[in-house]
């Protein structure tokens, strides 16, 4: 066969599977997939190759056209035993919350609508209401994530001025996310105080002049620091800012609502002690330990808020319907005092290591092979760095690990597991109750030799 004898476009066009694949993909995208196998074809004949028959020419043809068309943002199950997994979307949704997406989503709604008076309403007020009853604080408001909540604070209130913030509260999180670099976005200048291991009162009180908009307290989220160190606690600054009269900004990040601590891991600073001792602005994530959908959010004075509200970079960084119903819905669980029952994250955070020893020894007895052993499970999204809870995991020897671990992320679902001594290792605790069906299934599916 020649290059002479490879079909053209209108020719395969005419087959019957064409057709199919013009009613399944559209004619335009299946030209250009038929446009793309053909020179596909001609190269591997140029390079001495066989060219292929019409028959797979098609077949190629759907095959890219699915592979084209594929979703790549998918489900998986987290077999990870890390709770708030940055790279598996971080946290999932409460039952509550996807079925208010889902209301939303496929109907008109309310999102800047006053029905009392029939008028153009604000969209801040959904998720506002619910965030002050719960919190305490004077006002709120929603952006997309916290990154942005903090651009947004710095720019609006410390743009052209100064913001002290301690040393060793310059940090960097997942994602390139610098303090550094954001306040340099913002406009505003960074004043840096003491040193990485020991910051005093004294310190900040020395850097505050007439250009200070600012203090500045930072998180440290996913690192510690040990040994010889002190910080000003927040309401130290808080009662300084108010001599000086210079509102603080703290960057809890996580967004915890609940105290850790009862759960056996370190003590995670919430939402509810900031403001507690009168902390004027306090910015966290909706998608961490909250335990909601990616998003921002602001709690603090009013005044403040309505600063923030009226700056051009709010609308830029606004969230969307979703992003509002879901957190509406996530913030009512914690209104009820029903998070640990209803909010997934803790959910897996609360449950007991023996429910875990339990729910990992049935899979062991489905699938009739591996070891029950105990494990920590981690907590992870940049909170309580170094701390985990006990858990129990089925461990999987295999021959070749990380060829396997493979093979499990191409199933449907992909399963995501971790390997450890080169064994395959499934926590329970961050695989959804309604997911074990299809991690079974997948297991049997990939090493039914091994049973």
């Amino acid at each position: 066969m020649s290059l002479r004898d490879l079909p053209s476009v209108d020719r395969l066009m005419q087959s019957k599977p064409a057709s199919t694949m013009e009613q399944d993909f559209g004619r335009e995208l299946t030209i250009q997939a038929l446009r793309e196998t053909l020179a596909e074809a001609r190269s591997q004949a140029l390079d001495g190759g066989n060219i292929p028959g019409t028959d797979e020419l098609l077949e190629t043809t759907r095959a890219r056209l699915v592979d084209w068309l594929a979703p790549t943002l998918r489900p998986v199950i987290n077999a990870t035993g890390v709770i708030i997994h940055t790279n598996l979307g971080r946290a999932p949704l409460s039952h509550t919350a996807v079925e208010a997406i889902q209301a939303v989503s496929q109907r008109y709604n309310t999102l800047e609508y006053d029905l009392p008076r029939g008028t153009r309403g604000m969209r801040d007020q959904h998720a506002e209401h619910l965030l002050t009853l719960l919190t305490g604080a004077e006002a709120a408001m929603v952006v997309n994530n916290n990154a942005a909540a903090v651009l947004l604070a710095l720019t609006a209130l410390a743009r052209r001025k100064q913001v002290v913030i301690s040393r060793s509260q310059l940090i960097e999180i997942g994602g390139g996310f610098r303090i550094p670099d954001v306040m340099k976005q913002s406009g505003a200048k960074l004043v840096e105080v003491g040193t990485t291991n020991r910051t005093h009162l004294k310190d900040f009180e020395a850097a505050i002049e007439a250009r200070t908009a600012l203090i500045m307290r930072a998180h440290h989220s996913n690192f510690k620091i040990l040994g010889f160190t002190t910080e000003p606690s927040l309401a130290e600054l808080v009662e300084l800012s108010q001599k000086h009269e210079i509102p603080v900004l703290d960057d809890l990040g996580s967004g915890a609502l609940i105290d850790t601590a009862q759960f056996g891991l370190g003590h995670e600073p919430t939402v509810q002690e900031s403001l507690h001792v009168s902390t004027p602005l306090v910015a966290f994530s909706g998608d961490k330990l909250l335990g909601g959908p990616q998003a921002g959010i602001l709690v603090g004075r009013a005044d403040l808020i309505k600063r923030l509200k009226r700056h051009p970079l709010a609308r830029a960084i606004r969230p969307d319907k979703l992003c509002l119903v879901a957190l509406s819905a996530t913030l009512v669980h914690y209104l009820k005092d029903e998070a640990l029952q209803k909010v997934p994250v803790w959910q897996m955070i609360a449950s007991e290591d023996a429910e875990m020893q339990k729910r990992a020894q049935g899979w062991r007895d489905q699938l009739g092979q591996g070891e029950v052993e105990p494990a920590r499970s981690t907590v992870g999204g940049g909170s309580l760095p170094e701390e985990t809870l006990p858990t129990w995991v089925l461990r999987i020897k295999a021959e070749k690990p990380d060829r396997t671990a493979k093979t499990l992320r191409e199933n449907n679902p992909p399963i995501i597991t971790r390997i450890e001594d080169n064994q395959l290792t499934f926590d329970p605790r961050t695989v959804l109750p309604d997911q074990e069906t299809d991690l079974i299934q997948g297991l049997n599916k990939i090493l039914p030799e091994r049973r």
